[in-house]
């Protein structure tokens, strides 16, 4: 298979078994939060509401994009990706794959809302840490300035569901005080009586669209894993995309080459000044490449991973460059470059259909088995009363808005965190902060704090272990 020997194909299935386990396993534990609400409000019957969330979550994955899933790619520098040795390779999605796994298994069996996004994201840094620390590396093992941007999205996304939820119950008090429906809102669910229907409507919306951008977000983190893993072993089938018009590329190229031939590089400090020497070669190369074929699957096999590289390395050389004064590029040069390096990317930029489908899938399975302990610990064990109609509406509007605005703009975040930092801020709008239950509480932060060091620290050391067994 892709021209492997046979112990390399079985350890290519392997892993993209393990990247599907991956996402099943983020199913059930992720969204849970997404349907808590509407069993806990009673809205809907346990099992429908997962066939559904899981249907809207398989949805979600088709209409996501790729942002996400290239973020999660770029975490590890493109140069560092690869060597000659392709059990290395092996050895690095092995090590990411086991300790993300591991973790959201532990952490669901506990039954506590812990972050798939960390998970992942910890793994990948505690990959690309480690192999800084071999020998023969040379280069950069993070790209930091993409951690940096996913880092500040992590963080900020659930103190962003916390206060916003908080901030909508009010609202939904002062607008809907002295009216009747109003206190229909915040009563507490009658034991298995549904909600009155304009309320279970309201609801079923905001499951909907949690379940939905849920797909969207977290489904595109397991797309962007199968990617790490195809372009990481079998560089030559999977590191561009054979499908572009390489006719498209001619101009984008040329004008590159216009503008970074304009920059002076007697102003730039030494690293600048070889960052742009190294722009014009890898320019001058690229427009080598594509004038000697008719279409992007004619780049030989054996270039392909190069051609990659030089695309993702003068991209992000030049927006490098584009933020220091000393490049003296006028704003008009700066978009000129900015919007021919993002029609350039999307040779590197792109996700098979069938990784698509095979990840809608994953997740949507996922949704439909082992939601009950996080479904528990949403609906009973982080607030000391009974999720209301308008506390798990807010909560959940919340979330799906933050999702949803974090899927358009490339950022992954979390939903676990987003959707249990608003279930708290409902808590704490209602009764205050001695509403919320200490323990429980405190067992979730401390799950949250722990994940990126302890995953980071397991993934760094089974790579480190699984390269020198291959």
């Amino acid at each position: 298979m892709f021209e492997l020997e046979l112990s390399y194909s079985i350890l290519l299935i392997i892993c993209l078994i393990a990247a599907c386990s991956f996402e099943f396993v983020n199913g059930f534990h992720d969204t849970a939060n997404a349907v808590a609400t509407v069993i806990y409000t009673n809205s809907l019957k346990p099992w429908v509401a997962v066939i559904w969330s899981g249907f809207m979550n398989s949805l979600g994955v088709f209409y996501g994009g790729i942002a996400v899933a290239m973020g999660i790619v770029n975490l590890l520098p493109v140069e560092s990706l690869i060597d000659q040795n392709i059990a290395h390779s092996i050895a690095m999605v092995a090590a990411l794959l086991l300790s993300a796994i591991s973790w959201n298994l532990l952490t669901w069996y506990l039954g506590i809302p812990c972050s798939s996004s960390h998970t992942l994201i910890g793994s990948i840094l505690g990959v690309g840490i480690a192999y800084s620390f071999l020998p023969d590396a040379t280069s950069a093992a993070v790209n930091w300035g993409k951690a940096q941007d996913i880092g500040i999205s992590l963080l900020l996304s659930p103190l962003v569901g916390f206060s916003l939820t908080i901030i909508l119950m009010f609202v939904l008090r002062v607008t809907t005080k002295g009216r009747s429906y109003g206190d229909d809102l915040f009563k507490e669910p009658k034991k298995n009586t549904p909600p009155p229907p304009w309320i279970r409507g309201i609801l079923l919306l905001t499951c909907t669209g949690v379940s939905f951008f849920h797909g969207q977000n977290d489904g595109q983190k397991g797309v962007g894993l199968i990617m790490l893993i195809l372009i990481g072993i079998v560089p030559g089938y999977f590191a561009l995309n054979t499908l572009y018009d390489s006719k498209k590329l001619g101009d984008p190229m040329m004008q590159i080459e216009t503008v970074i031939n304009s920059i002076d590089p007697n102003p730039l400090s030494e690293p600048d000044r070889v960052k742009l020497m190294d722009a014009r070669e890898m320019n001058k190369r690229l427009q080598g490449t594509i004038r000697t074929i008719s279409s992007i699957n004619d780049v030989p096999k054996k270039e392909r991973f190069q051609v990659r590289k030089d695309i993702l390395v003068m991209d992000r050389n030049l927006n490098e460059l584009l933020k220091k004064q000393e490049a003296r590029v006028s704003e008009k040069d700066k978009n000129i470059l900015k919007e021919n390096l993002k029609n350039l990317r999307k040779v590197t930029d792109y996700s098979p259909g069938w990784v698509i489908v095979l990840i809608s899938l994953s997740l949507g399975c996922g949704t439909m088995i082992g939601w009950k302990r996080i479904v528990k610990t949403i609906g009973e064990k982080i607030g000391k009363e009974h999720l209301s109609y308008a506390q798990g509406a807010s909560a959940e509007l919340v979330a799906a808005s933050t999702i949803g605005l974090s899927s358009y703009f490339g950022l992954p975040v979390s939903t676990t965190h987003v959707l249990s930092s608003g279930i708290a801020g409902s808590m704490v709008a209602s009764k205050g902060v001695k509403n919320l239950q200490p323990d429980m509480v405190r067992n979730i932060l401390i799950a949250w704090f722990l994940t990126l060091p302890v995953v980071m620290l397991m993934a760094g050391t089974f790579f480190l272990i699984f390269r020198s067994i291959f």
